[in-house]
């Protein structure tokens, strides 16, 4: 069997990026495809997928609940992947454990459900969350527990949150959970990773989304300790999906009370007693069998961002976004009037790779994202388009008024809840976004085919 993570093509400090384009990820220009979400899903490299390839030719896999030849060494596979993942994370293994999920949505549900909120244990979140976390709430409110939202400035970053904790009341009676994302997956803002600590003072635990920041960032558990972080593997290196990973403190996870119980998690069941026992630790939240064959994928393709080097990556893809808010806001129409709106920051300061903007008509107009989409997608150039599952990013960016916003989700509602009929409700509103975001693969030549895409609508 080959267990040696995948050999680096290019090492820090400079990769040849184009060189590796043209290496690993010939398909791009081959299909003349221009690729731009990542935030969406990061593209695997071939490498990763032929040597997984390879190691599967070569192995015996079996369930890795049994303690056979091949059940051992699916089990061994796993091990790798908890190492490798604590120590790409920079995490104590004497701290950290690593429960593998299908994905980064899975992992915020198995703290959703076993979190203990009560009237006296809050829930505190950002305005800025997908809504895998926005979704937590539903537990705290049905426990009875007073839900928080910290609000957003006209930038998209935190308004005052550091400020806006301290307000908060010193737990006593048990621990609230703080969540909130290391990076926006609408508007590329990065927020302080100071907060975990900031929470974690007033009693808080915390649970962190590093879903959009890990595939271009560095993140170390040792500088940022937080509680649980969620993360999906295909937002990192493209292969495998169906694995994602809740990182947790040891600590943490144990005062995580599990409502139920699945094959995998339990030391035993008795049905003629109605008892049973979870096992300890990561295992007695990994519901029913990892996929032991996609996940020997996975050092390989931590391998990979590591050989390349996460500071080169975030250097390459937000030195690309930059540059492409500086060519759409030079869009103009005839009249002058700017061609582009561009959500969040227009610096670099703190932020990533993801770029959310609606394209305006010569009077200012919001043209819907959908038409951009199709254009986009008539010249083969793959953006997102909507509200990125970020309700609370949304509303901020679009000045949605609350009264109006709420008659309208109403109204809408009543009658069958769709897009158009919603937009329409909204007169004029922006109701959904384009997001362009870059990766390891992206370069000048994809920027360019936006721009002339976005460009097209000047008149």
């Amino acid at each position: 069997m080959l267990t040696a993570p995948l050999r680096p093509l290019y090492a820090p400090p400079r990769p040849d990026f184009a060189a590796l384009r043209a290496l690993e990820f010939s398909r791009l220009d081959a299909a003349a495809h221009a690729y731009l979400d990542y935030t969406g899903s990061a593209l695997y490299p071939e490498s990763l997928v032929s040597t997984h390839a390879e190691m599967l030719r070569e192995s015996i896999l079996g369930n890795p609940h049994a303690d056979s030849p091949a059940s051992l060494a699916s089990s061994a596979l796993i091990a790798e992947a908890r190492a490798h993942l604590l120590g790409f994370l920079d995490a104590d293994p004497t701290d950290y454990d690593v429960c593998f999920t299908a994905n980064a949505s899975a992992a915020l549900a198995q703290v959703a459900a076993g979190f203990r909120f009560a009237p006296d244990a809050p829930f505190v979140l950002t305005a800025d969350n997908h809504n895998s976390v926005n979704g937590i709430r539903e537990y705290a409110r049905r426990a009875g527990a007073p839900v928080h939202y910290l609000p957003l400035d006209e930038e998209l970053r935190l308004d005052a949150a550091e400020c806006r904790l301290a307000e908060l009341p010193r737990l006593r009676g048990g621990h609230g959970l703080f969540a909130y994302p290391a990076q926006s997956n609408f508007s590329g803002v990065k927020h302080p990773l100071s907060l975990v600590r900031s929470a974690q003072a007033r009693g808080y635990r915390v649970l962190l989304d590093a879903a959009a920041l890990v595939p271009t960032s560095r993140l170390s558990l040792r500088a940022v300790p937080a509680d649980f972080v969620a993360l999906s593997f295909y937002k990192m290196f493209g292969y495998p999906t169906g694995i994602g990973a809740l990182v947790a403190r040891r600590d943490a996870l144990a005062e995580l009370r599990r409502p139920w119980f699945a094959g995998g998690t339990v030391e035993f069941v008795s049905v003629q007693h109605g008892i049973h026992a979870l096992r300890a630790g990561a295992e007695g939240f990994e519901d029913g069998t990892a996929d032991f064959i996609g996940i020997g994928a996975v050092p390989r393709g931590l391998s990979f961002l590591e050989a390349l080097g996460l500071s080169n990556i975030e250097r390459h893809a937000t030195g690309l976004a930059m540059r492409l808010i500086e060519a759409l806001s030079a869009l103009r129409h005839r009249n002058g009037r700017p061609v582009v709106r561009v959500y969040g920051p227009t610096n670099a300061e703190d932020r990533g790779a993801t770029v959310a903007f609606n394209v305006l008509d010569a009077n200012g107009g919001v043209v819907p994202y959908v038409q951009a989409e199709q254009s986009a997608r008539e010249s083969r150039v793959s953006v997102r388009g909507g509200c990125f599952c970020n309700p609370g990013a949304s509303e901020a960016a679009f000045e949605f008024p609350a009264e109006l916003t709420a008659r309208c989700l109403t109204s809408t509602s009543s009658t069958g809840w769709s897009i158009p009929k919603f937009a329409e409700c909204m007169r004029g509103y922006a109701v959904g976004a384009v997001r362009a975001s870059f990766g390891i693969p992206s370069n000048s030549a994809d920027l360019e085919r936006l721009v002339a895409v976005v460009g097209s609508f000047a008149h």
